[in-house]
């Protein structure tokens, strides 16, 4: 099992005093484990959206000081700010990222609320997944009436808070705690000042809509259903809250979304909608902004979004994608958008500053010609497999992009999406191989002055040499379907790369027989024989096939450049 890794975006009402907001994370920090992940300050909203992760129990312990901090240093009294809010944390949710179901993250939300509400005296209020009562779930419903009208709200036996006091402390408010999945907070600019217009758009394209009314839609009277109800018009965007206002920092208004299920509103999608509402009433968009982290997935849809509307290939680079996606949603109008700081999963990884796959080739090629013994064969061989697929990538997008082969675009680009795939594969197993090797190196230094030390270093051994065995032999199967790839490049790619596919080719060959060479070198120092025969007939039958496929097509680039 995975470790349990939960994310907890609290966002508090404080934007301007940045001695504030660093005495609320430093509370957060001092909690072992926990990982500061991002802090974002909004002046004109006079609010921070601060991001951690952890482990579930450092995660409530890191909350809890943040809100006790809050409620200590922010007055809700004084405060102004443009961002609905109820209390100097305003809303504080659970988001599940490994190890761990959203059931067991509103489970936590709800020990955490229990512990504000009990231990601080703040009123709490339970929203979403930790919220068994779906009618006050919705944390705009929650907030309705904000800070100003909670003081006569809290007092409704409907709206008695799930833990501490039914009475609205002053100088702090109420706070809302829960779990839900990623939620995306993303403003798109607009090229007016005009919170009217700005708030109109936003209403076109929310879930919840606008009310209808007679005559005139912005000041004609409320139209009512049998029950008296307002009858509401929807917007075009599911799972979208929205609302227009006007940023004096930036000089322009901007239409602020919550985009509370990505897979359902791309942010592409939530983008172009507003472009084209905007549009609608003479007005432009100019960019847009993510507020805080996000998922990678969402930004890597967008740049292929934007790719094949452009009628390119969508095989490109992890990095070419959220580059397209950047510059077309114009995340960097307002600030410059950092995806090494703002993308989720590259601040959550280990910065291994010693990883192979970090390295230039020149410092590569120095390292493996060091006296150390590793990075070895088995790096280098997987090195190869992924030179090899990176050529086939090549010719895919070569091809799709040739001129006179535009209806075969997406044929290649289906290509070069696998071959992009294989190569991620190939990178992570240049420094797996290397961690198999010391694995087994660590193994060995382990003491053995008892019997008992010695079997427990024997067996540690023998772990370690199958995961060396193992690697290897992954290598192999990966750099085997890259074969079918480069085949296809060859007989149906761009003619004139023909040979960079021949190359490629060429690498995988390598690939596979310098793995093999690893597989049946670590096998052959098992203690499980029958294992070790296993991996090696395995290992062999892999290496009889990829070579026959290969010559086979290599016969065929040969053919190509005869004279």
């Amino acid at each position: 099992m995975s470790k349990q890794i939960i994310e907890c975006v609290p966002n508090f009402s404080e934007g301007q005093n940045p001695e504030i907001i660093n005495q609320i994370t430093q509370a957060i920090e001092s909690v072992e484990g926990v990982k500061l992940l991002h802090v974002d300050m909004g002046k004109a909203t006079n609010r921070t959206v601060v991001t951690f992760a952890g482990s579930p129990l450092q995660v409530v312990e890191a909350a809890f000081l943040g809100i006790q901090k809050a409620a200590e240093l922010i007055d809700m009294r004084t405060h102004k700010g443009e961002h609905p809010r109820m209390g100097a944390t305003d809303v504080c949710p659970f988001v599940p990222v490994s190890g761990i179901s959203m059931e067991e993250c509103a489970k936590w939300a709800i020990v955490l609320a229990e512990k504000v509400g009990n231990e601080l005296k703040i009123p709490v209020y339970l929203y979403e997944e930790a919220q068994p009562n779906k009618n006050r779930s919705n944390l705009s419903v929650i907030r309705g009436g904000e800070y100003e009208g909670f003081a006569e709200k809290i007092k409704l036996p409907e709206w008695k808070p799930d833990f501490g006091p039914s009475e609205l402390p002053a100088k702090h408010g109420a706070t809302v705690i829960g779990a839900r999945d990623f939620l995306i907070a993303y403003n798109v600019n607009l090229n007016t000042k005009s919170t009217r217009i700005a708030n109109r758009i936003a209403f076109d394209v929310r879930e919840a809509g606008r009310v209808k009314r007679e005559g005139n839609p912005y000041s004609g009277k409320v139209v009512k259903d049998e029950n008296g109800e307002d009858v509401r018009i929807p917007g075009t965007l599911k799972s979208v809250k929205a609302i227009g206002w006007y940023i004096e920092e930036y000089g322009l208004a901007q239409i602020s979304m919550n985009l509370t299920n990505y897979k359902i509103t791309s942010v592409h999608k939530a983008f172009d909608e507003v472009c084209a509402k905007a549009n609608e009433r003479g007005v432009r968009v100019t960019g847009s902004e993510l507020v805080g982290l996000v998922p990678l997935q969402p930004l890597l849809e967008a740049g292929k979004y934007y790719l094949e509307k452009q009628g390119r290939s969508v095989g490109v680079s992890e990095e070419e994608l959220i580059h397209i996606a950047v510059e077309s949603l114009g995340l960097n109008q307002l600030s410059p958008f950092n995806p090494q700081e703002r993308i989720i999963e590259y601040v959550l990884q280990q910065q291994n500053k010693t990883a192979l796959i970090d390295l230039t080739i020149k410092q590569f090629a120095n390292e493996t010609a060091s006296e150390s013994p590793a990075p070895g064969g088995g790096s280098v061989s997987a090195l190869c497999g992924t030179i090899g697929i990176s050529l086939g990538a090549m010719v895919a997008n070569l091809s799709a992009d040739k001129r006179g082969w535009e209806h075969r675009t997406a044929e290649f680009s289906v290509w070069a999406e696998k071959a992009q795939a294989l190569k991620q594969q190939l990178l992570t197993f240049i420094d797996e191989d290397t961690q198999a090797f010391n694995a087994i190196m660590s193994a060995m230094q382990l003491p053995k002055s008892t019997e008992e030390e010695k079997n427990s270093r024997k067996a540690a051994i023998e772990n370690a040499s199958v995961y060396a065995t193992e690697v290897p032999l992954k290598t192999m199967k990966v750099a085997f379907q890259c074969v079918d790839i480069l085949r296809q490049m060859v007989e149906q790619g761009n003619q004139n790369s023909i040979t960079d596919a021949g190359v490629g080719l060429l690498c995988i060959k390598t690939a596979v027989r310098g793995a093999y060479f690893n597989v049946m070198i670590n096998a052959k120092g098992l203690s499980n024989k029958q294992q070790a025969a296993a991996f090696a007939e395995e290992a062999k039958q892999l290496l009889k096939e990829n070579h026959t496929q290969i010559d086979a097509i290599l016969q065929r680039v040969e053919e190509a450049i005869a004279f």
